[in-house]
């Protein structure tokens, strides 16, 4: 196995990866010849970057490395994506892979261009292409909006107003599908969503992270117009032209089928939600177990 890292650091076993900015310069093709698969994970997610970052790395510097991976003869590509490149929902019936709306976000825009380069070059390429656009993953070392989560419900956050509902996915499910795909992917260009079977409110979240550390129900003492009023001032100083709002995020409907990669590899996700808010109350990290 041969890993690759921006800054080369060495991987959680202690193996070293090699420094390379995919920005930057082009891979040596050496280290692709002879690969059975490429993992490509690297992009810019949760961090504020100007339009042009997103679009080098998620999309231009994902394509380059899928034609070299081609080139080379590589048999494998998989992509890790996001259900963001799908763009905006409409409704609050689970979502799948051909519904899609034109992102609106730099993030989501960049994985769809990325995506995008990926179908119309590579759909006669003698490499297998898999796309997997997992929804928000949770596990070890958790960042982003579910992390902002947990330290609230830890400093006394109110409970959350009933409403909402969003996919999710344990980082143990989501390795365990990237290597089945890895070691298996069938020919041709395959666009895959992966997440679990359920739907979680916030509400649902924090009495979880409430109950695993042993506190109880919390109050819910702020009515919803005060969510709203309090999401729309954090908005106020956070908000870019096409991101989603706060509020939007915490009590908007955001749910995903599948079904599609279940029914074509078997595959089932295994963790559950309960298991990573204990994970986190016993302060180890937040691993799913």
């Amino acid at each position: 196995m041969t890993a690759l890292s921006r800054a080369g650091g060495a991987l959680a076993d202690g193996r070293p990866t090699f420094a390379h900015d995919l920005c930057s310069a082009d891979l040596d093709s050496a280290l692709l010849r002879g690969v059975d698969v490429v993992f490509h994970l690297a992009g810019i997610a949760h961090r504020r970057a100007d339009r042009a970052v997103y679009e080098q790395l998620n999309h231009l510097a994902t394509a380059h490395l899928a034609r070299q991976a081609a080139a080379a003869g590589v048999g494998r590509f998989v992509f890790l994506s996001s259900v963001k490149a799908m763009g905006a929902g409409g409704g609050h019936a689970p979502r799948a892979e051909l519904d899609c709306t034109p992102p609106t976000d730099a993030y989501g825009r960049s994985k769809w261009r990325a995506e995008t380069a990926l179908r119309q070059t590579l759909a006669d390429s003698a490499m297998s292409v898999v796309i997997v656009r997992p929804a928000l993953v949770y596990g070890a070392g958790v960042k982003g909006n579910l992390a902002r989560l947990v330290r609230a419900v830890a400093r006394g956050l109110p409970r959350p107003p009933p409403g909402g509902a969003r996919a999710m996915l344990a980082i143990d499910d989501l390795v365990t599908l990237l290597c089945l795909l890895g070691a298996d992917a069938p020919p041709g260009v395959h666009t895959w969503i992966a997440c679990d079977d359920e739907g979680y409110s916030t509400r649902y979240v924090y009495d979880l992270l409430r109950e695993a550390g042993g506190r109880g129900r919390g109050r819910a003492w702020l009515p919803p117009w005060g969510w709203r009023l309090a999401a729309a001032a954090l908005d106020a100083r956070t908000l870019r032209g096409g991101d989603e709002s706060t509020y939007s995020r915490l009590f908007g409907a955001d749910l995903y089928s599948s079904a599609a990669v279940q029914a074509a590899t078997g595959w089932r996700p295994r963790c559950r939600l309960r298991e990573f808010a204990a994970a986190v109350s016993a302060g180890d990290g937040g691993g799913p177990g």
